[in-house]
């Protein structure tokens, strides 16, 4: 008897953990169920992916959902319809909202919300405080928990968590990857007083200098070796630090955020203004090179957006007042497809940094790789379709992207996510069917 599917995905070149193949897929129960299905197969849907890629669904593991928080800026329901819009199956959110993710109490809530109002699946980060210690341990275990969040250096919110001896009680607590906001508090106090209101946007980034990130992932990485506790560093964004971590791979992983790879100062700043800032900044040409070598060479485990958004009023006061956060969830697929097309770096790299990297790095159950018994997780792009990044195709409700107007070549066309088309040719479909993302 032929074989039947709930869905049959054929005719794409498929991005697998070995090599890139043209073959058929079979998912049933939201799983993949078998490649290269026979000829005689039927299903009950059918997508002819001939002339496009089949990408294992992409995950976005840094953004800012801020909810709660102020939804006329974003929310839940809204940053992961704009996720699914960009071809990602799954993101995973930050906990410094408005109130933050630090207790179980809060984790309870918004457990319940996300599984109701996501588009797409969703991981969330149980911010540190110098109050929550002894609970870490536990709230880590928590389901759809992909991580402990440090601020070592202050940021948006009110988060923070500075000195050795509470970064030390921290790492004592639990046992799990912890990711870092790796800059050095004291040094960002004490600089502050050499700069001015009104000043250049591009003082940003000699204020948050590259001494100022350097010197915090020194402390981190002495303490994690000290403490045997494993370390995710978030946004690194200096040469002098992807130099480092080259020889702190047994405890370190590490992230670059695709606007260290794709934008530079002073050109940031000179056009986007306020629409730069972010944390850790922007810097010059030398430390994006470095990025693209530590994405050659491996150094890089995962590519994120830290998708921030803020109000326009918020992005363009006078520097050092305007938010400091950047846009990305939306397009962060179609910017680094473009980079694809530009020669940087191969499909499958690309499904290492943003899938297969985040899955190894956070510990994710059944999603990272098209093989079977995985979720039926997949983003089908058109590598060869050139558009404009629009603003009326944006669905965060601030309404801006630090790529507005560029012209990129691959989009995505299709996310499914355990076997549902969520998104097919900028038609969200259907109702919300996000779950959390599960956890080792």
């Amino acid at each position: 008897m032929p074989e039947f599917y709930e869905l049959l995905i054929r005719g794409g070149r498929v991005i697998l953990p070995w090599g890139v193949e043209e073959t058929d897929i079979g998912i049933a129960g939201g799983r993949i169920a078998a490649l290269g299905v026979g000829g005689a197969a039927s299903a009950a849907e059918t997508i002819v992916a001939r002339g496009l890629v089949v990408l294992p669904g992409l995950i976005d593991p840094h953004v800012h959902l801020r909810d709660p928080g102020d939804r006329s800026v974003e929310s839940i329901p809204t940053g992961t319809r704009a996720a699914v819009l960009g071809g990602l199956a799954a993101v995973f959110d930050m906990p410094n909202t408005t109130p933050p993710l630090t207790d179980s109490g809060q984790l309870a809530w918004k457990q319940a919300y996300a599984e109701r109002s996501a588009w797409c699946d969703i991981g969330l980060y149980v911010g540190a405080t110098k109050t929550n210690i002894a609970s870490l341990a536990v709230l880590e275990t928590g389901r759809g928990v992909c991580a402990i969040k440090v601020f070592a250096g202050s940021s948006t919110g009110e988060l923070l968590v500075e000195d050795d001896a509470s970064l030390e009680r921290v790492m004592r607590a639990g046992s799990r990857r912890i990711a870092y906001h790796s800059e050095d508090e004291y040094r960002l106090r004490a600089r502050r007083a050499f700069f001015h209101a009104g000043e250049p946007y591009r003082r940003h980034m000699e204020w948050r200098d590259e001494e100022t990130a350097f010197l915090g992932t020194r402390r981190l990485m002495a303490l994690a070796r000290q403490t045997g506790r494993p370390a995710h560093i978030l946004h690194v964004s200096t040469a002098e630090e992807l130099s480092f971590l080259k020889s702190h791979k047994d405890i370190a992983t590490v992230e670059v955020l695709v606007n260290h790879l794709t934008q530079a100062a002073p050109e940031a700043y000179d056009t986007l203004g306020g629409y730069a800032v972010m944390n850790p900044p922007i810097r010059d040409r030398r430390h994006l090179e470095a990025a693209w070598a530590a994405v050659a060479d491996g150094t890089v485990d995962t590519v994120g957006s830290d998708h921030a958004p803020h109000s326009r009023a918020a992005k363009e006061r006078p520097w050092p007042d305007c938010a400091a956060g950047l846009t990305g969830v939306q397009t962060i697929v179609p910017v680094m497809l473009d980079q694809v097309n530009a020669g940087r770096l191969s499909l499958s790299r690309l499904a290492d940094l943003m899938c297969a990297g985040p899955a190894r790095v956070y510990g994710v159950r059944c999603k990272g790789r098209i093989a079977a018994g995985y979720d039926a997780d997949f983003t089908i792009v058109d590598l060869d379709h050139r558009r404009r990044v629009e603003e009326s195709w944006l669905a965060s409700p601030c309404g801006w992207s630090p790529f507005t107007s560029a012209m990129l070549k691959g989009w995505p066309i299709m996310t499914i996510v355990r076997g549902n088309v969520v998104m097919r040719e900028d038609e969200v479909l259907g109702e919300p069917r996000g779950k959390l993302v599960s956890f080792a």
